[in-house]
């Protein structure tokens, strides 16, 4: 059993806080294990802690179509994973000690991906990974850097289901990364839309 999938398992059996309790189905996060991208999302929602998988439901649905824009697929371009692993009860926003609990897992994952470039999607992603006391609407759009890496701050897709204004700053945000990728992965890469 390699290094990820020793995490998979450790997550699938985790009770290090009481979302373990309340879930039906670990989220251990999907795609390429040495994708060049990495989303980091909040924490599952309804249809991904009853599939196990990341981004399934409405944002999914919305997350995919982005990347299909930018000419990026689950399978060979991303790896999706997420702050908390399992689904906070009534989607509330994960507590700061469950967020303490997940987070050794998210950091091994993203030491193992070893992506270039994360995205960062929505507020509890970046005050997860970032600042505690950062906030979504002042940093996105703008690039970071996080132990070598390049960060996006981007609006969660159900930030965008709620209010489709945001849309137009979230695709610049995206067309940002695209050029990033192109920088620092494939200069050839190719989206049909920039």
């Amino acid at each position: 059993m390699d290094e990820l999938e020793q995490i998979r398992a450790e997550v699938l059996t985790c009770r290090k806080c009481t979302l373990c309790e309340t879930r039906h189905n670990p989220v251990f996060g999907e795609g390429n294990r040495h994708a060049p991208v990495m989303c980091i999302g909040e924490g599952p929602g309804y249809y991904e802690d009853m599939a196990g998988k990341p981004f399934v439901g409405k944002s999914g649905e919305l997350l995919d179509k982005i990347f299909l824009a930018c000419g990026f697929t689950r399978d060979k371009h991303v790896f999706i994973a997420n702050i908390v692993k399992c689904r906070p009860p009534e989607n509330r926003n994960p507590k700061a000690d469950e967020m303490a609990a997940c987070l050794p897992y998210l950091y091994r994952q993203i030491e193992l991906v070893d992506p270039k470039i994360i995205i960062l999607l929505g507020s509890t992603a970046l005050k997860g990974l970032i600042d505690p006391n950062a906030r979504i609407t002042r940093l996105r759009g703008q690039w970071l850097e996080w132990q070598n890496r390049w960060v996006m701050p981007t609006y969660h897709p159900s930030a965008l289901l709620r209010n489709p204004e945001l849309k137009r700053d979230a695709w610049e945000d995206f067309k940002k990364v695209i050029d990033k990728y192109r920088e620092t992965v494939d200069p050839a890469h190719y989206s049909k839309y920039h």
